[in-house]
Formats: C-alpha cells, sequence, structure tokens
C-alpha cells in the first residue's frame, strides 16, 4: 500500500510565486495547500495537520516571523523561510525563532523541493507532531488540559507560570526531540529577542524542581550539551 502523501503548507501572497511553489510541490509527490495570509495560514494548522510549512516573510496581513513565533506557540512543525531581503540579519531573526531552513527570493523551484525534502529527511518525516497538548508520552505520565493551561505529571498537577507552561508544552509536543535554547525562547515568549539563553536555563532548573517535587525520582528534561533540551520518550 503506498504511502500516504504528505501535505506542505505554502503561506505566499503572491499568487505567480504560489502557483509555482505549488505546482513544484504537486509533482514532487506533495500535496501543497495555499494560503495568502498569515491569519489563514494560522487558521489552517488549527484544523488539520501538515508536514512542514513555507512562509514568505513578507506577507500583508502580518510578518512572517510573527506568524512564526504565533505558530511556535503550538506547533512544532518544520519551517522554510522565503524572502527577497537575503540580508544576514533577517537569516538570524528567523533562524533564532527556530526556522529549518532559509531561502531567498528569486529560488528554482527544484531547490525548493530539494529543501524541503531535505528538512522532512532532518526531521525524520514526521512532519508535524500536532498542537502542543497532544498525547505526548506513551506511558501516560503526562496529562494536559490545553483548554485550561494545566499539565499534570503522575497525577500531580503542576502549578506552572506562564513561560513554565509554554515551555514544558513545547517539549511535550515532541518527545525525544532536541530543541535548541532558540526554539524554545520563540515557543514560550511572547518576544523571544528580549530572552537570553540563560533565562531558557532558568526556567528549566525551575521546571525541573517542580517535577521532582511531584515525582522525586523521575527527571523528563534531559540536557543535551551545546544543543538545547529534550523530554525523555518514556518517563
Amino acid at each position: 500500500m503506498p504511502l500516504p502523501r504528505q501535505t506542505i503548507l505554502v503561506v505566499e501572497d503572491e499568487a505567480a510565486i504560489a502557483e509555482t511553489i505549488t505546482y513544484a510541490l504537486q509533482t514532487e509527490g506533495f500535496v501543497p495547500l495555499w494560503k495568502a495570509t498569515g491569519r489563514d495560514a494560522l487558521a489552517a494548522l488549527a484544523q488539520q495537520p501538515v508536514a512542514l510549512v513555507v512562509l514568505d516573510v513578507g506577507l500583508p496581513d502580518m510578518n512572517g516571523f510573527d506568524v512564526c513565533r504565533e505558530l511556535r506557540r503550538r506547533h512544532a512543525v518544520p519551517v522554510i523561510f522565503l524572502t527577497a531581503r537575503s540580508g544576514e540579519v533577517d537569516k538570524g531573526v528567523g533562524l533564532e525563532l527556530g526556522a529549518d531552513d532559509y531561502l531567498a527570493k528569486p529560488f528554482s523551484p527544484r531547490e525548493l523541493t530539494a529543501r524541503v525534502r531535505a528538512v522532512l529527511r532532518r526531521t525524520n518525516g514526521h512532519g508535524a507532531p500536532g498542537p502542543v497538548g497532544s498525547p505526548p508520552a506513551p506511558s501516560g505520565a503526562w496529562q494536559h488540559d490545553e483548554a485550561r493551561c494545566r499539565i499534570s505529571y503522575r497525577g500531580r498537577a503542576l502549578d506552572l507560570t506562564r513561560n513554565e507552561y509554554r515551555l514544558l508544552g513545547a517539549l511535550l509536543a515532541s518527545p525525544g526531540r532536541v530543541f535548541s535554547r532558540e526554539q524554545l525562547m520563540a515557543a514560550a515568549w511572547d518576544d523571544p529577542g528580549a530572552a537570553l539563553d540563560r533565562t531558557v536555563d532558568a526556567h528549566i532548573k525551575t521546571l525541573r524542581a517542580k517535577l521532582r517535587a511531584a515525582a522525586p525520582d523521575a527527571d523528563p528534561i534531559v540536557t543535551h550539551r551545546g544543543l538545547g533540551y529534550s523530554l525523555r520518550e518514556e518517563t
């Protein structure tokens, strides 16, 4: 039985460019989903899972970086930025927000599809693991009530600050995935540019203390030196 085709969300307001991208993706076996505004893209992500997002920086309603900040609060889907500005400042901002790749216009459709496949390979081809709050651990140690912004561990509700909740929620979305500090800042802070690496480390420290209070024998958050943090897949 053939594998289901992966859906790629294309967020691009210029119809001619979007048509070129969607045609290239279709010929490579993907299912493109085109949205011309950031708000429409976020609405689409809330309704269905996608494997990857191709996101233009210059959108008519929202800056592409703001769209990325918003989607990172609830989704761990890979993102490739498109921009007409190839400056290092833009590239740096994009990568700090957790973008998986960055492509400056003009680009060839073949190059884009190659980048899409490369990113999907790096993320094990899983695409979006779903919004924060998806069942994270096969052991059932975690319970996440997204409507009430409440996370419980081994039957005990955790008393979390807003940033602690968002940070732990990002880790819960993809157990085993290593998140860089920059990706966690983008997921947990309204203005990730104002946060520092040591701010993430400090919040991880307080999270570990609260988790130990709930289960003294457990240490579900793993430190990856020089890389970031992950959540144990079986805790």
